[in-house]
């Protein structure tokens, strides 16, 4: 019985190096790391990139550097799609729009139709994201193939556990997690997908970058989490391509095993909720 038949879908991390304000040279970096995992794993499925590829956090310079309305980085990855026909998170993109720059993923299926634009919500003031960046405005959940039905997260909204609960109640059996966490807290990292994994019993897809940018260090340890907390691939502290099978009707079996979402008692939980 094939992948297909069985419902599972290979996951590729493209855990890369981004060359801080850059952004011809980090389109071309992707490119070849995406080419790369579609020649490696002619089964991909889904392609996941990390946060902010196209700049980093050129945050002084973010006005001139954005990609305005995302143009062109939503051109590429819908075409990259399409042509490789493979679900694609394009991580997350400076993008300028309406004068202002936010933080963006957007992310598109097989056919290169896009499905989803997410702003990320909880700007990280220890990057000055809020000096420089908007907030959005709402969650996000997307569907793409094999039944995956997935919630938008970047980096710092991980540390948010009513956004992962809300994309869960709302149907997501997937996290989907762009990020540039730095150095040196692995140990936040590992333990808050895990938790949001096990607490939302559902798939965590988590693509950190590697590298440095300007003086703060990038330490990869890209992560696929099964719904029960079990990892199914990790990256090193290199560029790589992680890759792992996920296999989304494990997310309904382990909700029947251990109800948790029938057994919330909202009505007296503080506010209701």
């Amino acid at each position: 019985m094939t992948e297909k038949q069985q419902g599972e879908m290979r996951v590729a991390l493209i855990q890369g190096d981004i060359q801080l304000g850059d952004p011809e040279a980090n389109h071309k970096h992707m490119q070849t790391l995406l080419e790369r995992a579609v020649e490696q794993y002619p089964d991909l499925g889904l392609a996941v990139l990390p946060e902010m590829w196209n700049t980093g956090y050129a945050l002084t310079q973010i006005h001139e550097l954005a990609d305005l309305d995302g143009q062109k980085s939503r051109e590429w990855l819908s075409a990259f799609a399409q042509k490789h026909q493979i679900s694609i998170v394009g991580g997350s993109i400076a993008e300028k729009r309406d004068g202002q720059i936010y933080n963006t993923m957007y992310a598109y299926d097989r056919e290169g139709k896009q499905v989803t634009r997410y702003d990320k919500l909880h700007l990280f003031r220890l990057m000055d994201e809020e000096k420089y960046l908007q907030p959005g405005a709402e969650p996000e959940i997307f569907e793409l193939q094999n039944g995956l039905t997935a919630g938008a997260s970047i980096c710092y909204d991980i540390r948010f556990p009513e956004l992962a609960r809300t994309l869960a109640l709302n149907g997501a059996k997937a996290l989907i997690v762009p990020a540039e966490w730095p150095n040196p807290r692995l140990h936040h990292w590992r333990t808050l997908l895990t938790a949001r994994a096990i607490e939302n019993q559902m798939y965590v897809i988590a693509c950190n970058r590697v590298g440095k940018g300007g003086e703060t260090e990038f330490f990869g340890h890209s992560l696929i989490i099964d719904p029960w907390g079990e990892i199914v691939a990790e990256g090193g502290e290199g560029e790589e391509i992680v890759t792992g099978i996920i296999r989304p009707s494990l997310v309904d079996e382990v909700r029947g095993r251990i109800p948790v979402f029938e057994d919330r008692r909202p009505g007296v939980y503080f506010g209701g909720k």
